[in-house]
């Protein structure tokens, strides 16, 4: 449900939405959308019977929130990269702009490790499980441990880091 207030200085009246209606629309739980304003990840007004009002943008904003999540973001990290957004009005095209530029070299980071993982996930990954044969050469009784914990050639390494 659509409910109309005085626009800010544009001269136009902004819709603001029910709970509902940004529930409807992005597909979350009215529930969901109550635990993103509680995180103050989303904001609402009060209309003078108390019930929840959102700005239209809210929608692009549980949108982004979404599709973070799904990328494996936390609801920290995305609450971090959204106070780069501005308070008080509806983000412009050059504000989410900044902010995807911000994501950008993070996703391609998570893009090359996901590339790796599939590309290196059937041999030899320097974990120290030497189950098998082919860690006999790649990762000689663990020899990989001495780079550090972990999956080492999953994280950088290769076996040429090897002292050997």
């Amino acid at each position: 449900m659509l409910r109309s207030r005085p626009g800010r200085g544009d001269g136009r009246a902004a819709e603001l939405l029910t709970i509902g209606a940004v529930a409807e629309r992005t597909g979350l739980a009215v529930s969901a959308v109550r635990f993103y304003e509680q995180r103050g990840l989303i904001e609402a007004e009060r209309a003078p019977s108390g019930h929840r009002r959102f700005a239209r943008a809210t929608i692009r904003r549980v949108s982004f929130i979404l599709a973070c999540q799904r990328l494996g973001y936390s609801l920290g990290e995305i609450g971090e990269r959204l106070a780069a957004l501005p308070d008080g009005r509806t983000p412009t095209d050059a504000d989410w702009e900044r902010l995807a530029a911000g994501f950008r070299a993070d996703l391609d980071a998570r893009i090359q490790g996901l590339i790796d993982l599939r590309d290196r996930l059937d041999g030899c990954i320097g974990c120290g499980c030497l189950s098998l044969e082919n860690c006999a050469i790649y990762n000689p009784d663990d020899a990989a441990a001495g780079l550090g914990s972990g999956p080492r050639y999953l994280l950088g390494n290769t076996a040429d880091d090897l002292d050997r």
